[in-house]
């Protein structure tokens, strides 16, 4: 199975929806379709702001990474936040997901990004592996906090 990945595109939509629609039930995600398009629109139509990734085939995709961007002044440059990841439940254990997040960081240093973010939930773990197994290391005196505004 191949974790090749694809920039999304506006007539990638369709097929990138239910894949969203499915990560957002398993992380109990409450959002309803009318604002998932709303918030993916933007990104597949070339906003700077963040960028989609599909997965494997583009017309048959496995799954998704959203990356969004900013600016570091302690990284130095423009840094990158892995806003979701996710593979069809079928078809994990695979490495899919690891290869994938190796392609993307390839892909994001060529572009000038010179940090990959994340958040994982603390208590589960093969997501921790799986990203410690990427290279992605917790920053033990620093916690994400949010705001919703």
């Amino acid at each position: 199975m191949s974790a090749a990945l694809h920039l999304a595109r506006p007539d990638d939509l369709e097929r990138l929806l239910p894949l969203v629609a499915a990560m957002h039930a398993e992380a109990q995600i409450d959002q309803d379709e009318a604002r998932r398009r709303d918030a993916l629109t933007p990104l597949l139509e070339g906003s700077p702001h963040g960028a989609v990734y599909l997965i494997g085939p583009r017309g048959a995709p496995i799954g998704y990474v959203i990356v969004t961007f900013g600016w570091s002044v302690e990284f130095g440059g423009l840094d990158g936040f892995i806003d979701e990841l996710y593979v069809r439940r079928a078809v994990r254990g695979r490495g899919i997901a690891g290869d994938a997040l190796d392609a993307l960081a390839r892909a994001l240093r060529e572009a000038g990004v010179v940090a990959l973010h994340l958040e994982v939930d603390r208590e589960n773990a093969a997501a921790r592996r799986l990203y410690a197994r990427a290279r992605f290391a917790p920053r033990e005196r620093y916690m994400l906090m949010s705001r919703k505004l």
